[in-house]
């Protein structure tokens, strides 16, 4: 290793590959249980059996030999279910994101992101010949005074759920602003969908108004991969400019066939969301931290608590972890220096004597401290 590289990785020595079976999940985006779900697992099997002539793997992009009208057909129908006018499969959020955002702005265009936007965001962006601007985490005059200086064709994007702090910006009121300076609203909805049935932005009936969702299937749906959600003319544009669509290997049929199956499961997974929901204010009102450290609001299933330190979140986490919780340290530069957390998901499957062993174990770590 050289030495640029040796710093590189002494820099990067703050993130590791550490898996935690055993534990019990507090870290993972499984919210409603489908990735480990038996029946679904089951149903995904059956649905394969079903199209005996399908292939172990796509054989090529979908611009070649990886297109199936069973793709097709499933983006049509995923797309009725977000009452989107159409949608076009990518092989995971990242290339969604880079593909849209790499293409869809030319070059005079501006892009107007949040600054807490999910980083396949950022680097999407970058790879456009757009001008680029950051306003202030869900400050609707930061954002106007960026739409002021907006040129060409503008896009403003934000998430319906941040995917570190768990909050949610008002939809609504953006939406009035995007409108009022003629620009268009992008809304990542990757960890929206599952705490509401449809994401966010359905929830809210605001679907007509939005430009483009993007649609995740590796959280709440137990799947992988994702769905650019939008106008008709949108999806072809982006079947013909769009480079991690176009460049890569579609996805297999078995993906697919998780993707339906996991899609037939949310359309009644209304007791899970549910309990859900029940859990997260469970966790709220059980967790009592007082002034030692700040738990950012959110009616999440994303709740963190930062501590301000890289070792002061890697010395809890450590300790849930020795009590049998699976959370883990979120550390600078993945965040800002000073806003280091330890992130906590939560899921339908939790109990609720976990939550409050969870609960009762950060109470005692920060009474200790």
């Amino acid at each position: 290793m050289n030495n640029k590289l040796a710093e590189r990785e002494t820099a990067g020595s703050r993130r590791s590959l550490k898996p935690q079976n055993h534990l019990i999940d507090f870290s993972s985006n499984d919210y409603l249980g489908f990735a480990r779900s038996e029946e679904l697992k089951n149903k995904i099997l059956q649905e394969v059996a079903l199209n005996p002539q399908s292939f172990n793997g796509s054989t090529g992009s979908r611009l070649l030999s990886g297109n199936l009208t069973y793709a097709e057909e499933l983006e049509q129908q995923i797309a009725a279910y977000h009452q989107s006018p159409a949608g076009l499969f990518f092989n995971s959020g990242y290339d969604a994101n880079i593909g849209l955002f790499s293409s869809l702005p030319q070059k005079g265009d501006t892009i107007i992101c949040d600054e807490l936007i999910h980083a396949s965001i950022i680097d999407g962006a970058r790879l456009s010949f757009a001008n680029k601007y950051t306003f202030k985490h869900n400050d609707l005059a930061s954002l106007e005074g960026k739409l002021k200086q907006a040129k060409g064709v503008c896009y403003v994007v934000i998430e319906s759920v941040y995917s570190m702090d768990g909050d949610t910006p008002d939809i609504l009121s953006i939406l009035n602003l995007t409108e009022k300076y003629g620009a268009h609203l992008i809304v990542d909805e990757a960890h929206a969908v599952g705490l509401y049935s449809a994401g966010l932005v359905n929830h809210l009936d605001l679907q007509h108004r939005v430009f483009a969702r993007v649609v995740t299937f590796g959280k709440a749906l137990g799947s992988h991969g994702a769905i650019v959600l939008g106008s008709t003319v949108l999806r072809d544009y982006l079947i013909n400019f769009a480079r991690s669509f176009i460049y890569t290997t579609a996805a297999s049929f078995h993906q697919l066939a998780s993707i339906k199956m996991a899609y037939i499961f949310l359309k009644d997974a209304e007791a899970r969301i549910d309990t859900l929901h029940k859990n997260i204010a469970f966790f709220k009102q059980q967790l009592n931290t007082g002034a030692a450290c700040h738990l950012p609001a959110s009616d999440s299933a994303i709740q963190c608590l930062i501590l301000n330190s890289n070792s002061e979140a890697k010395q809890m986490a450590e300790k849930l972890q020795q009590s049998g919780l699976d959370v883990r340290p979120i550390l600078s530069p993945t965040v800002p220096k000073g806003m280091e957390r330890i992130r906590i998901c939560l899921h339908s499957f939790n109990t609720e004597k976990e939550i409050a062993m969870l609960c009762d174990t950060i109470n005692k770590i920060i009474n200790e401290n």
